[in-house]
Parts: structure tokens; sequence; C-alpha cells
């Protein structure tokens, strides 16, 4: 400060002046240098694209196998991936079904005086124009078939001019959308699939039809509970009684001589009760006659089988 030979600094150089905002123009350099890194490199391993590229609810871009180390978890390399990939996707990437594989038209060439290939250029097949910063990108759910959006703004219909597959335009999917409102839509769109049991892709959602049966069989169980409880209580019933067939004493002696002189001594004992029901039946009684039958012969078939009592008037 002094003394040393050096000069004494002015409060103009020691106070700091306060930072000024950004200008629109430095605003947009900004955002086309974080564009151009996105469109050129994937947003969960930041290596640089290269096809399969694929695209989550939100439009960005990723390398399919940078995806699949995310899901699967396989390696330190692929957890410290994960650990800096878990604030690109947000949330957003859960399995395959939530990315839709992107197809750009490519076109690759080889800058003049440099021996090593130039980034891959994705064009769009049906106006030729580069994709990137520059240019406004769209693809489409679920062929994934991308184009500029002029070109799909001038479509004749609701198909794709590549593959022929219809969709509609909630499933327009802008690529890298940087508006406030494009975001919002996007988050919409997938708030409105997720509760009818869908994802980005329009694939089923894994354990939507679990969780469908669950609620099913409880509804059932309410109504069944609500049924009851309308009708009151129910009366008791005794436990229902079932005769159990006994077998018979022959068969469940185990010696064979004596089960069969069992068996013998039963029958007999069974044919001498039905002759006794026989004999004491009454009305069998009269078929049988003690008499030869004749007096009953010398009758006439009107008075056959009736006597006339002896004090009757004739």
């Amino acid at each position: 400060m002094g003394n040393d030979g050096g000069s004494i600094p002015t409060r103009r150089e020691l106070v700091r002046e306060a930072a000024k905002d950004k200008t629109s123009t430095q605003v947009k350099e900004v955002q086309t240098e974080k564009l151009e890194h996105y469109w050129s490199h994937c947003a969960l391993s930041q290596k640089r694209l290269s096809p399969p590229i694929v695209s989550d609810s939100t439009g960005n871009l990723y390398n399919k196998d940078a995806v699949l180390e995310h899901l699967l978890g396989a390696g330190k390399q692929g957890q410290d991936e994960n650990v800096a990939g878990n604030d690109a996707t947000a949330g957003a990437i859960k399995s395959l079904r939530d990315v839709v594989e992107v197809n750009f038209g490519v076109e690759e060439e080889e800058e003049a005086g440099d021996s090593e290939a130039s980034p891959t250029r994705l064009v769009c097949p049906v106006s030729g124009k580069r994709l990137g910063p520059g240019v406004k990108a769209v693809y489409l759910v679920p062929c994934g078939h991308a184009f500029a959006e002029s070109a799909v703004r001038e479509m004749p219909g609701e198909q794709c001019l590549q593959c022929n597959e219809t969709y509609t335009a909630d499933n327009v999917i802008p690529i890298l959308p940087a508006s406030t409102t494009e975001k919002d839509r996007l988050r919409d769109r997938l708030s409105r699939l997720q509760s009818i049991g869908l994802t980005h892709s329009l694939k089923k959602a894994p354990g939507t039809g679990k969780k469908r049966k669950k609620e099913k069989s409880t509804k059932e169980e309410d109504s069944t509970d609500a049924a009851d409880v309308a009708a009151g209580p129910a009366m008791p019933q005794p436990p229902p009684t079932t005769k159990e067939a006994t077998p018979p004493p022959s068969k469940a002696i185990r010696n064979e001589d004596t089960a069969s002189l069992t068996a013998k001594v039963l029958a007999e004992q069974e044919d001498r009760n039905k002759r006794r029901k026989i004999a004491q039946n009454e009305n069998l009684k009269t078929l049988f006659s003690s008499g030869s039958g004749m007096a009953g012969k010398q009758k006439d078939f009107m008075t056959r089988g009736f006597t006339i009592p002896a004090d009757a008037k004739r």
C-alpha cells in the first residue's frame, strides 16, 4: 500500500462496479451456444450424438446406449453418468417406453483440408434443411420421423410423409424447445397420457394392468359389502349334516373266515325278516285261502266274492 515503491490505488479502482444486465443479443448468443451443444451432444452422457438417437417427453436428445446404461446402471462409470444425468432427465426416463427413437435424415460430409470426418449432419428429408439451432425441428410419435416444423405445417393430412403412419397434432414433439409455452404443452401432454396409463411412446405403462385389476377387485368387494349392509344381518344357517356311510360288519372284520361266516348269518337273518313281514301283512293274507276253493267256483260271476247277509230282506 505504501513505502514499497508502488502506486497508491484510488477509491475508483477499489470499488467494484455492479454487474450489468446482458443485452438481448448476448442472451441470444448464450442460448445459441447451448442449443448447438445439445444438438450435437447427448444430454445424459455429454458425448457426441450418434445414431440411434432417442428423445424423451421434453424433447431432449440422447444416445440410446447412454439411456441403456442409465437404466441398467452398468459399472461405476455408468453410475457416475447417472449421477450427472439425473438433472438432465429430471425423472422423465424410467424405462425404454419413455423414449422414442428419432429417425433423422443424415448427411455426412468431409471438410476440405481436414482428415477427420465432420460431425453428423442432421437434415430434414422433405425440405433438405439442416436441423439445428437455426431451424425449428419436430418429430412425430409414435413413428419418430423428424422434420422441419415448416414442412410438417405444410403437410396436407395428418400422415407421416416417410411411413404414412397417422398422428395427431398433440403428438408433434418439438426438439429442444426454448419457449415456456411449448414446455408447458409437453408437460400437460405427458400428464394426460399418464392419467390413461400410457407413456410418451404411446405404449402402456408398466404395471397399469395389475393396478386396474386390483382396483376392479376392490370395487367389487366394496359393492358386495354395501349390498350386505343394505340386506341386513343374515340368519345363521345350521351346518349341513352329512350321513356317513357305515360299512357293514362283515367288511369291518379283517379275518376272512369270520367275515364269511358273519355274512352268511346276516343273509339268513335278513331272509327271515322278509318272511316275517310278509306273514304279518294282512293285505297279502287275503290272496291265500285254506280251503279247497270249490265253493267259490259254484257261484256265478255276479255273486262270486260277495256274500249276502242273512238278515237282508229279499
